[in-house]
């Protein structure tokens, strides 16, 4: 008989009630990631992503890459073996530290800091040709001025003629439709169940079950695909392609995931 695993978490008396843009440091305990490469599966997410973001950063000639969502550090190590200069940055110390450890076993050294993008700029002195914030790691920012003073931050960290690349949930398909994603991208772990456990127009609380029977949260913000394009235009990136699973073409309700590629480099309006 398995023994569930006993973890931390603390969303108070009401979760769904429990919004907060600073609760995700809470929610990413150590227990839950040690247990996150199970469910990226790193492996299967580098075969299911293929080159992507590698061409695309090469297509505009970036060199100096910034990961503000780094996580167990899966996309800061893939982009530093494709010959970029890479800071790993993210929000969870605990994330940071598995990073560390993971780019270490494959012998790179990262280059980490923790940040809170709302003040980005207070610890991030330099500047980017890149940014990249993935995993749907956004949605973690609750308030719409927290999510507008961390993109402003974002565009101010790059160069004039930098590039920001922001991935998110298909939330529009979970709240007009329904959640039916087969992980076929992004969470490639087989043997773990990821689904949302409640969802309205403010929430998405998600739960993440383990083989050995451990049980965790997050909740995030539903973000929908319009509205996030909005916010990045007028913060002022000049244009927004957005792919759906890596795709320029696709039906609104079948991607998993949009990946909106945040152009800051300025286009004279047409007369």
């Amino acid at each position: 008989m398995k023994v569930a695993f006993q973890h931390n978490q603390d969303f108070g008396e009401d979760p769904l009630a429990c919004r907060e843009t600073g609760h995700y440091q809470r929610e990413y305990i150590e227990g839950f990631v040690n247990k996150w490469d199970e469910l990226i599966d790193w492996e299967s997410r580098a075969h299911s992503e293929g080159t992507f973001f590698i061409d695309m950063l090469r297509e505009h000639g970036v060199r100096r890459v910034l990961d503000v969502a780094t996580g167990t550090g899966f996309h800061s190590v893939r982009l530093l073996e494709a010959g970029f200069e890479v800071v790993s940055a993210d929000g969870s110390p605990d994330m940071l530290a598995k990073a560390f450890e993971n780019g270490r076993a494959r012998g790179h050294i990262l280059r980490t800091v923790q940040v809170d993008w709302r003040w980005l700029t207070r610890d991030i002195h330099d500047h980017y040709d890149a940014i990249i914030c993935l995993g749907n790691s956004f949605t973690h920012l609750f308030a719409e001025h927290d999510r507008r003073k961390a993109l402003a931050e974002f565009y101010a960290t790059l160069r004039h003629d930098g590039l920001l690349i922001l991935d998110q949930r298909n939330y529009d398909a979970i709240l007009d439709v329904g959640y039916s994603s087969q992980h076929t991208y992004y969470y490639c772990g087989t043997h773990v169940s990821v689904r949302p456990e409640y969802v309205d127009t403010g929430l998405a609380r998600f739960r993440y079950a383990f083989p050995d029977d451990a049980i965790y949260h997050l909740n995030m913000f539903p973000l929908r695909k319009a509205y996030t394009r909005r916010l990045l235009e007028e913060v002022g990136f000049q244009w927004v392609d957005t792919y759906g699973d890596f795709q320029e073409t696709y039906r609104e309700v079948q991607p998993d995931f949009f990946i909106h590629v945040a152009h800051k480099r300025y286009r004279e309006a047409k007369s």
